[in-house]
């Protein structure tokens, strides 16, 4: 039977199918348009099929004959519709979920920003489903936001220089998915990968230098030049959220066990991301 992977297009997910083909499994991955360049990049024994979840009906010949399924749902991206897809999910015999999603423990359940995680969170829990949540700490990935201006003037303007992350390397938070997929005695667990030590802004920095070989600086930006580089393309709550977490550069340098309790593995530190990624900030 194959594994439902949504999101297989997307970080996460894509390492998560990645992942899967590679130890041989029958891989199933969702996606809004199967004709789109990085569904096409897909390995090639993947069994591709379209749906959205703002259609939940959609979603039914995806489930059809699954039993796992790894539910990306970040950003509240399920939003109202979460109900109706878990539902769907339970009705087609899948038993066992994994929900890659987002829970900051120190807001309220009616912050804005959680408000539709806690809902869903709700629901999963409430299900028949074998579910495992996934919690993760901030994506290496997210540095991905620096290529552009890498690129064309190895440069980096960013607030917060001494901010501290333990970045997670994607293929971590896709083992342990795989673990829960796979393996037995995760059921209502809650993981909260992480990478294995943090690293601050700056050095960050000079990783993805070392990794393309080339010197890179770091302009700090101001919280009102950060907000006035964020505007055109992030909603103004949540770029409230980044600059009140920026006044405490290491309220994110906490660092899960997660990863290595769950694969076996210790993670895999952000120079190794870099270098992993190192063609995405080379001049092309």
């Amino acid at each position: 039977m194959p594994i439902l992977v949504t999101g297989a297009t997307g970080t996460v997910g894509g390492a998560l199918v990645r992942h899967l083909v590679h130890d041989g499994h029958e891989v199933r991955a969702l996606t809004r348009d199967p004709s789109s360049p990085a569904a096409r990049a897909l390995p090639p024994s993947v069994e591709v099929v379209d749906g959205d979840f703002d259609d939940p009906p959609s979603l039914v010949p995806a489930l059809r004959g699954v039993t796992r399924m790894h539910l990306v749902a970040m950003g509240g991206v399920l939003g109202p519709a979460g109900a109706e897809v878990i539902a769907l999910a339970e009705e087609a015999g899948v038993r066992r979920l994994v929900h890659l999603g987002h829970d900051d423990f120190s807001r309220d359940d009616d912050d804005p920003l959680e408000t539709s995680h806690r809902s869903l969170r709700r629901v999963i829990e409430g299900s028949t489903l074998e579910w495992t949540h996934l919690f993760p700490g901030e994506f290496a990935a997210n540095t991905w936001e620096w290529a552009a201006s890498i690129r064309s003037s190895g440069v980096v303007r960013a607030p917060f220089p001494d901010w501290n992350s333990s970045l997670v390397h994607e293929a971590d938070v896709a083992a342990v998915a795989a673990a829960a997929l796979l393996g037995d005695g995760h059921a209502g667990r809650v993981y909260m990968p992480t990478g294995p030590v943090a690293i601050r802004r700056t050095d960050a920095v000079r990783a993805i230098g070392a990794a393309i070989g080339r010197e890179i600086a770091f302009v700090p930006l101001t919280p009102d030049e950060a907000r006035a580089e964020w505007a055109p393309t992030l909603p103004p709550i949540v770029i409230d959220w980044f600059l009140e977490m920026g006044r405490d550069p290491d309220n994110n340098a906490w660092v899960s066990p997660d990863v290595e309790t769950v694969t076996g593995h210790p993670g895999r530190p952000f120079p190794t991301w870099a270098h992993d990624h190192a063609a995405d900030f080379r001049l092309r």
